[in-house]
């Protein structure tokens, strides 16, 4: 078997639960380590191996990490990459873990690629897009902008009045 056959027979086999939870969006994900533990059946079976390189590409408005997830019969390699931007900017957070948030959302969606991930039942395909907040809702969306979280991200799930926008962006 050709390692392109290995790697489609894993794409249409491969299931990962979302074990994760956010509990300010109200939705569940997966993690770059619940991905790879989805894979380690595959890898004895079919006699491949997974790996994920990172690296860092300075450029002058912000640090990107590329990662690039391969996978290997030990003759043959294919590759998948993903780019994430470091937010300098982001409040609430210290260096270390700006760094690694990005780390992790890059390996997520570097192996994503990789195994043809489907997530139609993601949290922007099942959440009910225009709810409207309640007091504790806008409560938390401020303590949410006020640790650096965006906006967008809130009006994806909720319907932000102009009102409320101000409530939660003073």
């Amino acid at each position: 078997m050709t390692l392109n056959e290995k790697l489609a027979q894993i794409q249409t086999k491969f299931k990962s639960k979302k074990s994760r939870f956010n509990s300010f969006g109200k939705y569940n994900f997966r993690s770059a380590e619940d991905i790879l533990e989805a894979t380690k059946p595959y890898l004895l079976e079919l006699g491949v191996s997974v790996k994920i390189d990172e690296s860092l590409i300075d450029n002058s408005t912000f640090p990107i990490i590329q990662s690039i997830a391969t996978i290997s019969d030990g003759k043959t390699n294919i590759h998948a990459t993903s780019l994430v931007g470091v937010d300098l900017d982001q409040k609430g957070m210290q260096m270390p873990q700006k760094f690694g948030a990005a780390s992790s959302y890059g390996k997520k969606y570097a192996l994503g690629n990789l195994f043809l991930i489907d997530d139609t039942a993601d949290s922007d395909a099942t959440n009910t897009h225009g709810l409207p907040m309640n007091k504790e809702a806008i409560d938390k969306a401020k303590s949410f902008v006020k640790a650096g979280g965006q906006l967008s991200a809130i009006k994806k799930k909720y319907n932000v009045t102009p009102e409320i926008e101000k409530q939660i962006t003073l």
